[in-house]
Formats: C-alpha cells, sequence, structure tokens
C-alpha cells in the first residue's frame, strides 16, 4: 500500500514531529536521506523507514511507502530525499568518560551539527547540552552532524548541575574567551588528558557566572585583525588542540 493522502494519519504524525514540541511529546524524530538513516539502523534506532514508492532498502525493519507529493510535504529538506526514517531519541542520560563538551546556549543548528561532529573527531567522551541549545533533533542539526550523533554520547542538562558534578570528580574545567585567558597552545599533556571544555552562545560567549566557575580561560592565539571565530570552527580548533 502506498500512502497519498495528507489525512492520513501516520502523516499527520510525521509532518508534526517537524515541531520540537512534537519530538519532544512522542520522544522521536525523523531522519532524511540515505547515509543518516544507515548510521540510524546501525546504532538500532530505526522504528519505521519512510520510503517513497518504488524506492528499495533491504534492512530488516517496517516500511511505509508513500507517493512523492506527500514524501515532498513530510521533508523539511529543499530537495527532499526518497529515503527517511521514522526513529526513536536516544537514551543517554549519564556523564560518561572524562573529556567533557559543555555547550552553553548554542543556538545555530548548524553550529550544533559540526561541533558534535568535532568532538567525535578529536575522542570527546560526553557533550552536554546545556538548557536553551538548540534542540539535538532539529532536522538541521541531524543533518549537519553527518550521522555523528549516533556515535558520542549527547546528553541534556542544566549547566551548573555539570559542573558540580565534574567539580566532585575533580575534573579540570576550562571555559573560553576570545579576551583573556591562556593560550590553548600552551597547556601541557597533563592539562589535557582530563578536562572538561565550556563554549558558549554565537552572540555572547559563555556566560559571565559560569566563567566564575571555570578553573582555566582559554583563548585561541590569532591575528588582531580578527575580533572571534565562528563558534564551530573555534570549537574544532579547542578540540583538535586537547587532542
Amino acid at each position: 500500500m502506498v500512502i497519498s493522502s495528507l489525512d492520513n494519519e501516520k502523516i499527520k504524525k510525521y509532518r508534526k514531529l517537524q515541531k520540537k514540541k512534537y519530538r519532544d511529546e512522542y520522544n522521536e524524530y525523523i531522519v532524511e536521506g540515505m547515509h543518516l538513516v544507515l548510521e540510524a539502523y546501525k546504532k538500532g534506532a530505526i522504528l519505521e523507514l519512510i520510503l517513497e514508492e518504488n524506492e528499495a532498502l533491504p534492512i530488516p525493519v517496517s516500511y511505509t511507502y508513500v507517493t512523492k507529493s506527500v514524501m515532498n510535504k513530510i521533508s523539511t529538506m529543499d530537495t527532499p530525499s526518497t529515503v527517511m526514517a521514522l526513529c526513536k531519541k536516544l537514551n543517554q542520560d549519564e556523564l560518561i568518560g572524562e573529556r567533557i563538551l559543555i555547550l552553553d546556549e548554542v543556538q545555530d543548528p548548524g553550529n550544533l551539527g559540526t561541533i558534535i561532529r568535532s568532538a567525535v573527531a578529536f575522542n570527546v567522551s560526553t557533550i552536554v547540552l546545556s538548557e536553551n541549545t538548540v534542540d539535538l533533533y532539529n532536522p538541521k542539526v541531524l543533518r549537519a552532524t553527518q550521522g555523528m550523533l549516533f556515535h558520542i554520547n549527547i546528553i541534556q542538562r542544566n549547566a551548573y548541575e555539570i559542573i558540580s558534578i565534574l567539580h566532585n570528580m575533580e575534573i579540570p574545567i576550562y571555559g573560553t574567551d576570545v579576551e583573556c585567558g591562556i593560550d590553548v597552545k600552551s597547556l601541557t599533556a597533563k592539562n589535557k588528558k582530563r578536562f572538561a571544555l565550556i563554549v558558549g552562545n554565537e552572540g555572547n560567549g559563555v556566560r559571565s557566572e559560569l566563567k566564575k566557575l571555570c578553573d582555566k580561560m582559554l583563548l585561541i592565539t590569532m591575528d588582531k585583525n580578527v575580533e572571534s571565530l565562528n563558534v564551530a570552527i573555534a570549537t574544532s580548533i579547542f578540540l583538535y588542540e586537547l587532542n
């Protein structure tokens, strides 16, 4: 059976999942494109495949076939894929490891996706998304991760709560600031062995209240004509140096 009506209950649900409040309500989300679908399958996250009629993907999960016009309405992409999947949210609630990245109210979906990819590349153990950080399951975030969200522990937690836990674990906490602090290149191997790095909002950086809780403030030395870097680029550089 191929669904051709937007009034179908399944299709109504899929379209609702374009909005965060419904992703939170159902605890589900949709990934689009072959690469993300296969990464979600390897993680065991897929509840159901959504395929355009005449498309085939031989993996052992339930299928729903839809017409091209329906697929276009489900999709959030300018050029919709012919392969999507309905997925369950990741069950990751615990702080794992001793190389922690805390994102303090990062807002741009593309930035979050890029940061997740860099965190995987440079061996971060856990990413902590603070309150008011963009939704991990935002479609633009999912695409920007290129499937790397399935390869790292990501938790959502109040920043002050997680910092308190890290202090009790005696893990050094490094803040980031474009104007003050020490060059990240000056850290010793011992400084890099275990850490929590806090990076901040695109416009305001790390909140001043959180900076007061840090053991060190770090910066990237660069040409004086450049005021600051995009948060995803800066985070990638910090993580590269800390690796």
